[in-house]
């Protein structure tokens, strides 16, 4: 039995290939859209006030999304392939079946 299971092949699967790409441990895409959002306020306004508030938003928006990624890094894929789905699918086999 030791001979069958050292002729296997065995290839590393490294850790950087099946890791979600995270960015302050939240997921990249949102943290920069987020933090577009915050800088478009700021300049946009150009008061101290609007600064404070632009850089509130940001790191609440921040906190949220990493609490979302703990729960789940791939929560923001999930959710669009959810928002894509119909809510209801007519008990047919196929949707090409004639009626």
């Amino acid at each position: 039995m030791a001979e069958a299971n050292s002729s296997l092949a065995r290839s590393r699967v490294h850790r950087a290939l099946s890791r979600p790409n995270l960015l302050m441990g939240a997921d990249r895409e949102l943290v920069l859209l987020t933090a577009l959002a915050a800088v478009i306020l700021i300049f946009v306004v150009l008061t101290w006030y609007a600064a404070l508030f632009g850089a509130a938003i940001w790191l609440f928006a921040v906190a949220a999304l990493r609490m979302m990624a703990k729960v789940d890094p791939l929560m923001r894929r999930v959710y669009l392939r959810h928002i894509s789905y119909k809510t209801a699918y007519r008990a047919t086999s196929s949707p090409w079946r004639r009626y």
